[in-house]
């Protein structure tokens, strides 16, 4: 039992961390002003019901995943799109 515990510990040091970027067009309902392109990790159901379900309309533009732990307020990685964009200019 020990060594199954030993081998757990020294596995789970390289363990690895990644979560899904979201980038939405949002638009508010009531008003006729432009909608505005959000990025946030969160999933287009907890983003409405956060932020107010009846009264926006969200658009999913694209997704992608970025590695790595995303506590202590860390910024949100670049999209590979843009990074795309950069190598091509």
């Amino acid at each position: 039992m020990k060594y199954l515990a030993f081998i757990f510990m020294l596995t789970s040091l390289y363990a690895q961390a990644e979560y899904r970027v979201y980038q939405y067009m949002v638009k508010d309902r009531a008003s006729q002003t432009p909608a505005n392109i959000v990025t946030s990790s969160l999933n287009p159901r907890a983003y409405l019901a956060y932020n107010g379900m009846e009264y926006l309309q969200i658009d999913l533009m694209r997704t992608w995943i970025c590695p790595g732990f995303t506590g202590f307020k860390k910024e949100i990685c670049s999209s590979p799109y843009e990074l795309m964009k950069q190598e091509v200019q």
